[in-house]
């Protein structure tokens, strides 16, 4: 099972995805001139404006909705393992991966906003599915991402999250895995059956939080070892180029797993991020894509950083070659996985490291499966448009529920690949699709310049920019929320 497994996972994390995920984002940087830097600003002063509707969440809702599902295990765990067999210098890339991410991250959340719809229940509705089918007409591309998507945030990785959970709480606690599955399986039952409003306000309350405690604690060990900052800087440096002699051997893999898991962690480009700035109530289609672009500095320039500072500056990591021999072994039978950010914690705070972490971990992890199901079940309402098919809702919550516990108890080697198969399946369709659908997103992101350099409220107009199908902007009121 796990060499089939892996087989397929090095066919679809090939070379030729990772140089779509960092070409597309360099295009993209280039064609919104670099919105991520000259946006920064507005970035912020979005993130609190806009109020809930009936219909949809606020602002701030969509981004800690997004965010719980960018900040998953792989800010832990993710970091760990890119560390482990790409070297120090995977770090650089994950950076690179998230700055021109972020570019990408807006085009895919602005066409969400632009092609959403409202559902059955008169809640919003959309993500590449739904852009792809509209804008590009060719549903059966778009029924290809749905079923895609269900299978990879319905089944694939949410086991992921789970198995690193009870990695965490094993080792600080020595909790038996099977006592975990039960107890996430209650606890995620209760929230997903609750519906779209439950899980915002969920995410709303614990993402901020989580990630806010989790970054303090890091600045705390990098206070204590700050004479090792530097060292850490340059050493990331020196290895994401191959200046560093002891990790010249994995150069290549430092591209291959800083790109792999930078995407694993962030999603820009995945396509996940999308689903959640639909549902968001907004007077124009680019508020969310500036929002959703720095929930991708959130995520790796902020939390991932703030994991690989205290691996690296405590020394606890170790690394491998690609033949598996290992290079760095500083934690001798440690496997590679949230183990090593529990090590850090614990040697500059004795009796606090695993079990800060594993708690930490507990709820990013945990707000990243809530944050999966709300995809999957996104993209079954879009299947489920023109018929009613109720049966796969409840089908869809039961698969989740089982991949929580098939995924606790499995090896995390496996759950891993199992994982990477879903992001990477879902990114090689996501970004050939936006590629070819940017130009509303560029037009968009004009039009709410102009309006903003004008000094008025921006307001959304598709007909007056020559896109069609934008069904929702067309009906909508002219007076903004």
């Amino acid at each position: 099972m796990e060499s089939f497994v892996n087989a397929v996972n090095g066919l679809i994390w090939s070379k030729a995805l990772i140089a779509l995920c960092l070409g597309a984002g360099l295009y993209f940087s280039i064609r919104t001139r670099f919105m991520q830097v000259r946006g920064i600003g507005e970035m912020l002063r979005l993130m609190g404006s806009g109020k809930a509707s009936a219909a949809g969440v606020s602002a701030f809702q969509a981004l800690a909705m997004s965010l719980s599902g960018r900040v998953g295990t792989g800010n832990i765990a993710g970091v760990a393992t890119a560390i482990t067999f790409g070297g120090p210098g995977a770090v650089f890339w994950m950076w690179v991966v998230a700055f021109f991410g972020a570019s990408t991250a807006y085009v895919e959340s602005t066409l969400a906003q632009i092609y959403k719809e409202k559902d059955e229940k008169g809640q919003y509705r959309g993500g590449p599915a739904y852009y792809i089918e509209k804008a590009m007409g060719q549903r059966w591309y778009a029924w290809l991402f749905a079923l895609s998507t269900v299978l990879a945030t319905g089944l694939l990785l949410p086991g992921v999250q789970a198995n690193s959970i009870a990695l965490g709480l094993n080792t600080a606690w020595g909790v038996a895995p099977s006592v975990t599955a039960a107890g996430i399986v209650v606890a995620l039952g209760f929230i997903i059956f609750g519906g779209v409003k439950r899980i915002a306000h969920f995410a709303q309350l614990v993402v901020p939080f989580m990630a806010l405690a989790y970054i303090l604690v890091a600045l705390t060990i990098m206070f204590l070892n700050i004479h090792q900052v530097p060292e850490v800087v340059s050493l990331i440096l020196r290895s994401a180029f191959g200046a560093e002699a002891a990790f010249g051997a994995v150069l290549g893999l430092a591209v291959e797993w800083g790109v792999k898991r930078g995407i694993y962690s962030n999603e820009a480009g995945q396509g996940t991020g999308a689903h959640p700035a639909a549902a968001a109530e907004v007077s124009h289609p680019a508020k969310q894509g500036y929002v959703q672009a720095f929930s991708v500095y959130v995520d790796t320039l902020l939390v991932c950083s703030a994991t690989a500072f205290m691996i690296l500056s405590t020394g606890m990591y170790n690394v491998m070659n690609a033949a598996g021999a290992t290079i760095v072994d500083n934690l001798p039978g440690v496997e590679a996985g949230p183990g090593y950010a529990q090590a850090a914690v614990e040697s500059v705070l004795p009796g606090t490291g695993a079990a800060f972490v594993a708690l930490a971990l507990l709820f990013f992890a945990f707000t990243t499966i809530v944050a999966y199901y709300y995809m999957a079940e996104t993209n079954i309402s879009y299947i489920n448009r023109r018929a009613q098919r109720p049966w796969m809702v409840l089908a869809l919550r039961i698969g989740i529920l089982a991949a929580v516990t098939y995924g606790t108890v499995r090896s995390a080697n496996l759950a891993w690949a199992l994982g990477d198969i879903g992001v990477g399946l879902m990114a090689w369709l996501n970004i050939v699709a936006i590629l070819i659908l940017q130009k509303p997103a560029l037009a968009a992101l004009r039009d709410y310049e102009r309006q903003n350099k004008a000094g008025t409220e921006p307001v959304f107009d598709p007909q007056a920019l020559g896109i069609r199908n934008a069904d929702y902007w067309e009906k909508r009121s002219p007076s903004p929320p």
